[in-house]
């Protein structure tokens, strides 16, 4: 797999190998989405040597942290092991540390007393861990890093289309985008959502070309997810998460209601396995926010949300779609109702912080008799909040766009469709005897990595001349 592993993450663990005020790194994700083979890229690339433990399969190991003195555990280390560990050489890899809570305590010892080693630790089920530990954790003494399934981009690489990754990495608004480029990276967008951003069906699928074998790895990897459901809950609570394991991929794009999932059970306890899937980081809240500025976590509520899952090609495995639904679809939003094409845009989206950022999207739901509105997702670009709409074609009514714009007085829309991009001076239609002048930024789906960067663009654009409230 290390030949398509070709990691945005990768830059970062060399940023923070060199970096003075470097802590442990302890890389946070779902199972299955990289997190060892990124450290081993890293080991390979930046490092002398790897020292890796794996506390699953070797759990008499936390024995040899039992001092928790570093300059003690050392030597133990490289006597078990049979390998040298120098600080500025070697990487020291703790995997699935969720299973020796205290070797993960004992991380704030490293950074006091051995500062010059370089530790990373990881586990699948880490976050278990962090919500119910019974030690005292190393506040301020490590830090995070997240990581997500395989960005479109990522996928290109893989693909071997290092040229058009490149492309999309330094266009600028303004630019003309050839008929043939467009056609040949929406085709790109369409394989990725049918094979999706897991390390393992990429890698498959980049050696065969072939769906079947994809799917197949989707398949497992789906299995695996479930044989986990008896790891972090009581058998009871196992067929509630089982429940709403299946129910969230149909469920994408929807305001979530527990009775979608069940009729019978009751919220709070069906609300119970849905915060251990999310724990898990098999399933994400996407929370409605009022948005009237950043954070927009401040203004979030808690019993508002949509769902979204781990991965696009998960869910188009768990809902049985198949490659042809994807390349016979005339329009890539339209697939399964849109769900497909939310799901790919917010998980992009989600990803598209900083990697020491906690992932965070948020929404917007108004619900009030004859006035029902629902803008997508909501980002923030700086101080900037951008509401986010996913529209067939190249004039798909953005009513609730438009609503959120006049009622918040802000000035700067976003829409991804499969059109070419393009950036307009518009107005909103009359609300409540108001208009409101906006810029509207409409980008393609192949270029949601560069979102960010793109609306930045825009907002200093704009706030040179006038602000955007």
């Amino acid at each position: 797999m290390d030949d398509v592993m070709n990691r945005i993450a990768l830059s970062y663990i060399s940023e923070w190998k060199d970096r003075a005020t470097r802590k442990p790194l302890v890389i946070r994700g779902a199972r299955q989405v990289g997190k060892s083979f990124l450290v081993r890229m890293a080991a390979k690339e930046l490092f002398s040597n790897l020292l890796e433990i794996n506390f699953e399969r070797m759990p008499d190991a936390a024995s040899l942290f039992a001092s928790k003195s570093p300059k003690t555990i050392l030597p133990l280390l490289e006597a078990c092991f049979n390998s040298p560990v120098e600080p500025g050489k070697t990487l020291l890899f703790l995997d699935e540390i969720q299973a020796a809570p205290e070797v993960f305590a004992s991380l704030r010892y490293f950074l006091e007393e051995l500062p010059g080693l370089h530790i990373i630790a990881a586990g699948s089920l880490l976050e278990f861990m962090l919500e119910e530990h019974t030690f005292s954790m190393p506040v301020g003494r490590i830090e995070y890093m997240h990581l997500g399934p395989m960005t479109f981009e990522e996928f290109l690489l893989a693909l071997g289309q290092e040229k058009l990754q490149q492309w999309l990495s330094t266009f600028t608004l303004g630019e003309d985008v050839p008929e043939a480029i467009h056609r040949e990276l929406l085709g790109f967008m369409r394989q990725y959502c049918v094979v999706g951003g897991m390390p393992e069906a990429v890698a498959a699928f980049a050696r065969t070309g072939s769906y079947q074998e994809c799917e197949h790895v989707q398949q497992v990897i789906l299995s695996t997810y479930r044989d986990d459901f008896s790891k972090y809950s009581t058998k009871a609570e196992h067929r509630r998460i089982e429940k709403i394991f299946s129910a969230v991929p149909r469920l994408v794009g929807r305001k979530f209601m527990y009775s979608h999932v069940d009729r019978e059970a009751r919220s709070r306890e069906l609300g119970g396995a849905l915060h251990l899937l999310c724990l898990a980081r098999v399933t994400h809240q996407i929370k409605h926010s009022h948005g009237n500025g950043v954070p927009l976590g401040a203004e979030a509520d808690d019993r508002t949300f949509k769902m979204l899952f781990l991965d696009v090609g998960l869910l188009c495995r768990s809902c049985g779609l198949r490659v042809l639904d994807i390349q016979n679809a005339a329009d890539l939003i339209l697939v399964n109702n849109g769900a497909v094409c939310e799901q790919l845009v917010g998980q992009q989206l989600l990803q598209s912080g900083a990697f020491y950022e906690e992932p965070s999207l948020h929404c917007w739901m108004r619900d009030k008799p004859s006035a029902n509105a629902e803008v997508d997702y909501l980002m923030a670009c700086g101080p900037t909040v951008i509401p986010v709409e996913v529209k067939a074609g190249a004039t798909g009514r953005l009513k609730s766009l438009h609503l959120f714009l006049a009622e918040k007085h802000f000035g700067f829309g976003l829409r991804f469709n499969s059109d070419i991009p393009s950036l307009l001076d518009s107005q909103t239609p009359h609300v409540n005897s108001n208009t409101k002048s906006f810029r509207l930024l409409s980008l393609p789906l192949y270029m949601l990595g560069q979102t960010r960067r793109l609306c930045s663009e825009v907002v200093d654009r704009t706030t040179s001349n006038h602000p955007l409230r």
